[in-house]
């Protein structure tokens, strides 16, 4: 996969799963911190379009649900690309919540793998070289937008919904710029 015009057909779910931990990175999150913020923030950007599309109702009574199984000073909300995601500090370090448990970073690294394949290594290097390109707090305010600018094209609302489209590495490296 060496060559600039590759492409690989994916999801955009996993897309944004690796494009967010790598810009958790650049920011200066830990790795396995990272993988976890990327795969939550993955799963709020779904829900909320998929409540948009009517795909899924929201429920505020689950809201009320999670706010209440806290206990003071174990969590903690970390902003990333626009949203806010819950987390919480394990004996492993701070780990994304999802359905109130902290997800493994060893789940999502095996996601990735699963649905790049091969291509894996060489889209988190184009990712890694755009998130380099610019300062932690561009990448910060910028990292939504760029995704956008090079996310896999699906059909638009609810035809789109979980189809795969092409991710061009190109397109990747040309978002800075």
């Amino acid at each position: 996969m060496g060559e600039q015009g590759r492409a690989v057909t994916v999801n955009k779910a996993p897309v944004l799963v690796l494009w967010s931990t790598v810009v958790a990175e650049q920011i200066g999150f830990e790795h396995e911190e990272a993988l976890t913020l990327g795969r939550a923030l993955s799963g709020l950007t779904a829900h909320a379009k998929g409540v948009r599309l009517g795909i899924y109702e929201p429920s505020p009574g689950r809201v009320a649900e999670h706010r209440n199984s806290l206990k003071h000073g174990d969590a903690t909300t970390i902003r990333l690309m626009g949203r806010d995601i819950p987390a919480v500090h394990t004996p492993d370090g701070l780990r994304a919540l999802s359905k109130d448990k902290p997800i493994k970073p060893s789940a999502v690294e095996r996601y990735l793998a699963g649905k790049f394949g091969e291509a894996l290594d060489d889209v988190r290097q184009a990712m890694k070289a755009l998130a380099k390109s610019m300062p932690p707090d561009e990448l910060a305010r910028r990292g939504f937008s760029l995704y956008e600018a090079f996310r896999p094209e699906v059909k638009p609302g609810a035809a789109g919904w979980g189809q795969e489209g092409v991710l061009h590495l190109n397109r990747i490296a040309a978002a800075g710029g």
